[in-house]
């Protein structure tokens, strides 16, 4: 047996099955359905609508009072939506037969709990809620849960923040920074986040911990532009500006960017770095370096 049918019977043995995804059409999403659906593993999703045309699903949402009578008999779930959803579905989920839960959360608990945006700081809150209110319905329950709380998550070309850099270097081929952009990031890529779940999945060692997950390398948010540029096949142009010239700068910007904040600036100088040396040890996280290309 080749080492690729090796690690798909692998995967099969050790997921209690039948598996459930939701939030698979977030970023997460589309890799982990083709791991599983590699690994012979046919997950069912739940969604309002199809995720691709060959998966499995189940027209539903968490915050439907009669979600038990929508759902098929489960044991695995896997649970990419915003997780301050997830507590109200918790008991139709049990009811159905689920025994592990892997959900994502965000390190943006931590990163965002002391911020000056009102907006941001409810972010926070309601991610360690909601962690709280899962932790405590699994312990009581008898589930054995998982939780994930990524960096800095990017898909080239599709998500807000690499590819939003991205875009706008295209667009305007100069990008500002606050400063000299000296702040620590740990972007990581959603397909290595896909791998992480499962891998945690089949961890015993991964039973009832949450863990962070950060990207391979651990860079300047200056050094992350300058990677963008190479992956664009560009020579860097990066200007880096007053921090109260480039607030100005946002506050200018709002009606054409709407997520625009002043934070986000003052942020450029902030460390937002993890450790996941917990993720290595329990169940072999190993993420790629920066190397994006668009």
């Amino acid at each position: 047996m080749d080492a690729e049918n090796t690690h798909a019977a692998s995967v099969r043995s050790i997921l209690a099955s039948p598996v459930l995804v939701l939030g698979a059409t977030s970023l997460i999403g589309e890799f982990l359905l083709e791991k599983l659906h590699a690994a012979e593993v046919e997950p069912i999703s739940l969604s309002r609508r199809p995720p691709t045309d060959d998966v499995c699903w189940v027209d539903g949402d968490l915050a439907d009072p009669n979600l038990v009578d929508e759902l098929p008999a489960i044991a695995t779930v896997f649970s990419l939506s915003p997780i301050w959803l997830l507590p109200q579905a918790l008991a139709a989920l049990k009811a159905r037969g689920m025994v592990r839960l892997v959900a994502f959360s965000s390190t943006s608990r931590f990163t965002k709990r002391d911020s000056p945006e009102t907006s941001e700081r409810a972010v926070a809150k309601a991610l360690a809620d909601a962690e709280g209110e899962v932790e405590a319905f699994c312990a009581a329950h008898d589930v054995a849960w998982t939780i994930l709380r990524p960096t800095l998550i990017y898909v080239e070309g599709r998500d807000g923040n690499v590819s939003r850099l991205a875009s706008l270097i295209r667009r305007f081929k100069v990008l500002p920074l606050s400063g000299k952009g000296e702040g620590l990031r740990q972007p990581v890529h959603a397909q290595d986040l896909a791998d992480g779940a499962i891998a945690a999945a089949k961890a015993a060692a991964a039973h009832d911990k949450a863990y962070d997950l950060v990207g391979g390398e651990t860079l300047t948010y200056r050094v992350m532009a300058e990677r963008i540029y190479a992956g664009l096949g560009r020579r860097p142009a990066i200007l880096g500006l007053p921090p109260w010239l480039f607030r100005l700068l946002l506050t200018l910007a709002r009606p054409f960017y709407p997520g625009a904040t002043a934070t986000m600036g003052d942020r450029m100088a902030q460390d937002l770095t993890f450790d996941d040396a917990a993720a290595r040890r329990d169940f072999g996280w190993k993420p790629r370096d920066f190397r994006p290309r668009f």
